[in-house]
């Protein structure tokens, strides 16, 4: 295979992206794969890191790292296809995981395991998946971001918040204990969100929620099957609606949420869409891919691109 770009969190994983170094580089060297490696430095340098790759003559771009590290380096491919013109399938993009939660990694069907990860990467097998292009306006901000896994604003979000806040925990804990600590204050917001269903027919609710979680893959923070119907390849949103509820409603729902059966529950309603035209009132913070990209949104205009990110995958996406 060509040679290929690895671009490595070393932050992500609460610093397993630095721990499993030595050991990727093993695996990489042993299964006679060619590669270029780089570390991200901060927030957002994936996505330069990527985008430069790409513009390089890299076809195989790789994120060893997490969701957030994924979206980053997906966001660089797609700024590199505008760079040069090309409106078609962004990628290839590879991925080994080391995240925290891991959840598109998992739902694409990409081992955890570096050795096996890194043979799907010598393997070349590719799919391509569905990508969220988001227009973000509020508090002075007008700005685009896409995202390959999920999206959400209101209370999903401020979990996510709330979740960088903790560095003694892993994995799916993370998630659970932001939950607990959001719950004791987050307000209810007023949201106005209309959609365009697969027919073209337009919708629309307007009330006091408690989130909306846009999934293009089933699964979000580590665990939690918040669309669990969502696939990712089918040019469509799976789109969940939370109603105002109250603390103890919410600890219920809990458990259905983590096994994914709470979609005949009356407190939600779920759509698959299109477009989705997000505003409210209060200043709703926003999550694409486990990382904030907005803490004070007005307006979101959200629509999906068909097959667009080509993503190297042993074949076993999630149904």
């Amino acid at each position: 295979m060509d040679k290929i770009k690895i671009i490595l969190n070393p932050a992500s994983g609460r610093g397993s992206g630095a721990r499993m170094e030595s050991r990727i580089r093993q695996e990489l060297a042993q299964q006679n794969v060619a590669y270029d490696m780089v570390q991200t430095t901060g927030l957002n340098h994936g996505v330069t890191l990527a985008r430069q790759a790409r513009l390089d003559g890299f076809e195989t771009v790789v994120a060893v790292g997490g969701d957030g590290t994924i979206s980053e380096v997906v966001n660089g491919l797609v700024l590199a296809n505008d760079d040069t013109g090309d409106d078609g399938p962004v990628g290839n993009l590879g991925v080994i995981p080391v995240g925290t939660g891991n959840d598109f990694a998992d739902m694409a069907g990409i081992p955890r395991k570096p050795e096996d990860a890194v043979a799907v990467l010598r393997a070349g097998r590719s799919q391509l998946v569905d990508l969220g292009h988001i227009h973000i306006q509020g508090d002075g901000e007008d700005a685009i971001r896409y995202f390959n896994n999920n999206l959400g604003c209101g209370f999903e979000a401020q979990v996510t918040v709330e979740s960088r806040k903790i560095h003694r925990l892993r994995g799916l804990a993370v998630y659970l204990t932001a939950i607990f600590r959001v719950l004791i204050s987050y307000p209810l917001p007023h949201i106005d969100v209309s959609w365009t269903d697969e027919a073209g027919q337009v919708h629309r609710v307007d009330k006091e929620m408690l989130m909306i979680s846009i999934g293009n893959s089933r699964r979000t923070g580590g665990g939690f099957y918040v669309t669990p119907n969502a696939i990712m390849d089918d040019g469509l949103y799976d789109m969940a609606l939370a109603n105002a509820l109250s603390r103890l409603r919410i600890m219920m729902l809990l458990p259905k949420v983590m096994m994914g059966t709470h979609t005949g529950d009356p407190a939600l309603t779920f759509v698959r869409a299109r477009t989705i035209h997000i505003a409210s009132p209060s200043a709703l913070p926003v999550h694409a891919d486990g990382e904030m990209i907005s803490y004070n949104a007005d307006v979101l205009d959200i629509h999906i691109q068909p097959k667009r990110l080509r993503v190297l995958t042993p074949g076993l996406l999630a149904r």
